[in-house]
């Protein structure tokens, strides 16, 4: 995974987990779920070494250095 990759990962990663706690503090405490999930998902990524996040954010897909075959 490139370097800009992991840059996204976990500026996604620590986002979900601030709104999560911003959320469950000011609306309902059952949105610090979003919190728990997204850090569950950081642990197992640094075990297995899949983050489905790699699969939508940009920049990040395995081929992003291949050559787009329809460009001229």
């Amino acid at each position: 995974m490139p370097d800009a990759c992991h840059f996204q990962v976990r500026r996604l990663g620590g986002t979900v987990v601030l709104i999560g706690l911003v959320l469950g503090v000011l609306v309902n405490q059952w949105f610090l779920a979003i919190s728990a999930f997204a850090g569950v998902n950081l642990l197992q990524s640094s075990f297995t070494d899949f983050c489905p996040a790699e699969y939508f954010l940009p920049g990040c897909s395995g081929d992003s250095g291949a050559a787009d075959p329809t460009a001229d």
